[in-house]
């Protein structure tokens, strides 16, 4: 009878696990038998399966738009006087004509009063006889008592160079424009 050829298996001594790969085997072992572990399976197979499917109404899972959040985000901060102001700041010629807005803008606004500068003195007497109408529009756009004062400032005079005095000079002139 013809000798057959070893196998591997015979051609091979038997694989002997490191200590590494015994620790492996022991690990797994025991992490599959630990308490904790068997009642994690039991918790996750005696659960019903319950699938989250968004239905035909909105909900909270649902994609929001962009301006509603922001409208809630504005809300929660308190920020609503803050962006009314800056749209008025903005949009200041619009409010108060263009004529009027060409030659003033808004500078600050603090606890009501509402600053405003002008380009000239002419522009600054103008603004405060029509102050009331300007405060008047003001609250209609932001809310009625926001704005109480108008404070009407002149333009910037320039720093002063040179001598003090010049012999038959115009003086120091009030708006320098």
């Amino acid at each position: 009878m013809p000798e057959q050829p070893p196998t591997p298996e015979e051609v091979q001594p038997p694989r002997q696990d490191d200590g590494l790969d015994l620790a492996r085997q022991l690990t797994r072992a025991t992490a599959k038998s630990t308490p904790a572990a068997r009642k994690r399976r039991a918790k996750r197979d005696d659960r019903p399966r319950e699938t989250r499917v968004s239905g035909a109404h909105p909900d909270d899972r649902d994609p929001q738009l962009l301006g509603s959040q922001l409208d809630r985000l504005v809300a929660d901060q308190g920020w609503e006087l803050d962006l009314r102001l800056r749209g008025v700041f903005a949009r200041w010629p619009e409010l108060v004509g263009a004529d009027v807005g060409a030659h003033c803008t808004p500078e600050s606004f603090t606890d009501g009063k509402l600053t405003v500068r002008t380009d000239s003195t002419a522009w600054a007497t103008q603004l405060t006889l029509l102050a009331p109408t300007v405060v008047r529009r003001l609250n209609e756009e932001l809310g009625a008592g926001t704005v109480t004062v108008l404070d009407v400032l002149g333009p910037h005079a320039p720093t002063r160079r040179g001598r003090l005095r010049t012999r038959d000079s115009r003086g120091p002139r009030d708006t320098y424009g």
